[in-house]
């Protein structure tokens, strides 16, 4: 009786086994791609953020160990963490990550439940929706960056039309509102990449749910919390890491829109600045060493947190 019992959870695990191999087979050849491709990449800027690299040199680049990163040499220099610009940097990229996620989140669960209900003129919202997210990013940026101005932007001149401003702001130029403009563009642009992932999930939540909770007289408010909520998660958290890895990373539109300015600078632009206007390319290695620790550590969070098991 107990050898019964045995035989098909042997003839299972094998059967397991051979899926596995079969797998990896099949998946080798894209690892190998992926290896040459990316993991290339990644390995030599690792090694160039241990060295005294530069575009303007003809010399072999040297080993300076952890000095790109902290230490400095004779007391001269200073290394990443001891450089405030940095730190003004990632300031910077993580107050537009946060609140350009969150926003993007919560307008992407409302557009997402909008479009997911039936009703006239559904595939023509759907389209419209999508035209922000279509537009290239340097092409909105700098569309956005008109609309900014405060001699003949449209935004100054509808809000004095709605008497919410007084006087022409100089959104951009202004420190204490080029930041919270360009986040806005953000928002405009990227929402409706959150809204279609979100709105993938919503499709799979079967309606018999919802039917089944109105019966038992749940209002919308609970059906959304006790129903959509818990079954979007898994959606949720693939739209919050892609969406915080593209946040966190920003570039084009800080760039195009501000450039090196202090007040909105990112991670990412000041590297490029590290990197080609200063042609360091050992300490902008090494600057991109740690935007990459951060993302790792950002998406770590995430996947820790909400806890979704993927079958």
């Amino acid at each position: 009786m107990t050898a019964i019992q045995i035989k098909p959870s042997r003839a299972r695990g094998s059967y397991e086994r051979a899926r596995a191999r079969s797998a990896i087979i099949f998946l080798l050849p894209t690892l190998i791609i992926l290896a040459l491709v990316a993991g290339y990449p990644l390995f030599r800027t690792f090694y160039l953020s241990f060295t005294d690299a530069n575009l303007g040199s003809d010399t072999a680049p040297q080993g300076v160990g952890f000095t790109n990163f902290w230490f400095t040499e004779n007391g001269v220099g200073k290394g990443l963490l001891q450089d405030p610009q940095w730190w003004n940097a990632v300031k910077n990229t993580v107050v537009f990550a946060f609140f350009s996620v969150t926003l993007e989140t919560i307008l992407g669960i409302a557009f997402a439940q909008v479009i997911n209900s039936k009703f006239p003129g559904r595939g023509l919202m759907r389209t419209a929706l999508l035209i922000p997210w279509a537009i290239p990013t340097v092409v909105s940026a700098q569309m956005w960056k008109w609309m900014y101005n405060d001699q003949f932007g449209v935004v100054n001149d509808l809000m004095m039309k709605l008497h919410l401003i007084d006087k022409p702001l100089a959104w951009i130029a202004n420190a204490s509102t080029s930041l919270p403009a360009i986040i806005a563009v953000d928002v405009w642009k990227t929402t409706p990449f959150m809204t279609l992932l979100l709105l993938a999930g919503l499709s799979n939540i079967s309606g018999e749910l919802y039917e089944a909770a109105q019966v038992d007289g749940a209002s919308k408010w609970t059906q959304f919390w006790r129903i959509t909520l818990p079954l979007l998660r898994p959606t949720l958290l693939i739209a919050l890491i892609f969406r915080t890895l593209d946040a966190l990373r920003v570039f084009d539109v800080v760039y195009v829109m501000k450039g090196y300015d202090t007040s909105t600078i990112s991670m990412s632009a000041y590297a490029r600045q590290q990197i080609v206007d200063f042609q360091q390319l050992g300490y902008g290695s090494a600057v991109s060493v740690i935007i990459f620790l951060i993302i790792m550590v950002f998406t770590v969070t995430y996947v820790s947190s909400l806890r979704v098991k993927f079958d």
